[in-house]
């Protein structure tokens, strides 16, 4: 359990990653849960055989000791860290685990890791040469491609400009987990890029790291990645550039803003309402996330989305058992009402 923060202390949300092998998962884990619980830290940590990724909270001197100590560990010497503003309070728990996959694509056997980070990735390109390569391949017949590494609902409310992402810029199904990913680029969803200069990007980078990987063992001739994701790309160029929209996080805080006017590009999927809000389908069984108003969420607490509706409606039918009452939403829908714009990313501590 955390321990409250005192009055006027400043708090700070690191997100971090590190590739590189660990040899033994359970005990790094068990490490990590009693650190981050010493300096009363909340947030989400994955250990795994291929590393370490996690995004924690608390007061930032505190913070700022747990990423010390965590980079003291060999494996973890390069830890990439970007900071935010947030706190404890934006995350219900602490929460350690081990799981078989850094990122869960479910093809823990088709990426390596070494020393150095996932073998055979994309180039790691920083902010500023992204968009100069963009500029660089604007005129020309083979012009950049963004591939959108994360969920669509993610994708909703902030995008690169141009940014393919699948069901929303075309026919294709969503991607609503990680694993979907792999569906497609085996499916072939994205074989149409193979001779395109492509750009993968993802909130902080660990996605893109394999996802740049598979597009390269599908065969795809020029891969890059955006290196440190979104955020870093947010940190060095602000609304200036090719961002457009909020950047989605899995916490509390719901979205981040990169400066004060940062467009509204999301749109209510129940009223079209402009809007960053994200919130659960209302049955508790299902992990469906949708872009919501405010006002839709309160007016409709009820609310399920398609397939959850749809299976209730046979449910229904004569004949068939009656659907059991669902309870409204749990915590993890979030539906801010008031108070302040998602608050702008910070560069430092």
């Amino acid at each position: 359990m955390s321990t409250p923060t005192p009055a006027g202390t400043v708090s700070r949300i690191a997100l971090y990653y590190r590739f590189a092998p660990v040899a033994d998962p359970e005990a790094v884990r068990l490490w990590q849960r009693v650190l981050a619980s010493s300096l009363g830290l909340t947030g989400r940590i994955i250990v795994s055989a291929q590393g370490i990724n996690g995004t924690v909270g608390g007061p930032v001197d505190a913070v700022k000791q747990y990423v010390k100590q965590t980079r003291e560990y060999g494996p973890f010497h390069d830890l990439e860290v970007k900071w935010s503003d947030g706190s404890a309070a934006d995350f219900p728990r602490l929460s350690v685990k081990v799981r078989p996959e850094l990122v869960a694509f479910g093809a823990p056997e088709r990426i390596e890791v070494d020393e150095r980070g996932v073998v055979g990735t994309g180039e790691h390109l920083s902010p500023e040469r992204v968009d100069a390569l963009v500029a660089e391949r604007a005129s020309t017949a083979n012009p950049v491609v963004f591939l959108d590494g994360r969920n669509t609902v993610e994708a909703r409310i902030g995008r690169f400009e141009g940014a393919h992402s699948p069901g929303l810029d075309d026919d294709g199904s969503p991607i609503e987990t990680t694993r979907d990913f792999l569906t497609a680029i085996d499916g072939g969803a994205f074989d149409h890029l193979k001779d395109a200069p492509v750009v993968t990007y993802c909130t902080g980078g660990v996605r893109c790291e394999i996802l740049s990987a598979l597009l390269r063992q599908r065969g795809f001739a020029e891969v890059y990645q955006l290196e440190g994701g979104i955020v870093r790309y947010g940190e060095a160029r602000g609304d200036a550039g090719l961002w457009r929209g909020e950047l989605a996080v899995f916490d509390a805080r719901q979205s981040l803003r990169f400066t004060d006017e940062a467009e509204t590009i999301g749109r209510c999927e129940l009223c079209d309402a402009a809007t960053s809000r994200t919130a659960n389908c209302a049955d508790p069984a299902c992990t469906t996330l949708t872009v919501r108003c405010s006002d839709c969420v309160r007016g409709r607490p009820d609310w399920r989305c398609p397939a959850c509706a749809r299976d209730r409606g046979r449910a229904d039918r004569p004949g068939r058992e009656p659907a059991s009452a669902s309870p409204p939403p749990t915590t993890t829908t979030l539906t801010p009402t008031t108070g302040p714009a998602p608050r702008p990313i910070r560069s430092t501590p």
